[in-house]
């Protein structure tokens, strides 16, 4: 065996190890589809639904009502949600993949979290008006 072939056997396990670890962790965390969220927003004043596309995504549209904090500043900004922390904050992005991170970051610091499945891609797609 070469050494391309081992660095390339050893990249190969070290990317199939990640995309594991990764789905494993996104498991821990409740998914809601759109239509759920909407059910949730409108008969709960325990659930927040945070926004965490960039400022650009969130000026061209975004679910009324929402909070916004970009993904990438978001653990320098949670004080901005200690008054959310015995609600359910339910985490969105464009698609659905940032909010998962957002959603990890804050389980870690004790917040009750879930994603919106898809995202606002989504929510667009199943004509969810708010």
């Amino acid at each position: 065996m070469t050494t391309q072939q081992v660095f390339l056997y050893a990249f190969g396990t070290v990317v199939i190890a990640f995309y594991l670890w990764k789905t494993l962790r996104a498991r821990s965390i409740q998914h809601y589809a759109p239509a759920e969220v909407a059910e949730k927003l409108k008969e709960s004043r325990q659930v927040v639904l945070l926004d965490v596309r960039t400022d650009k995504e969130y000026q061209q549209q975004h679910i009324k009502g929402s909070i916004h904090i970009p993904l990438q500043s978001l653990l320098r900004r949670t004080g901005e949600l200690e008054k959310y922390k015995h609600q359910e904050i339910i985490c969105c992005c464009q698609t659905g993949s940032r909010s998962i991170t957002a959603a990890l970051k804050l389980k870690r610091l004790g917040y009750t979290v879930a994603d919106m499945k898809g995202g606002i891609a989504e929510w667009n797609f199943s004509h969810i008006k708010r």
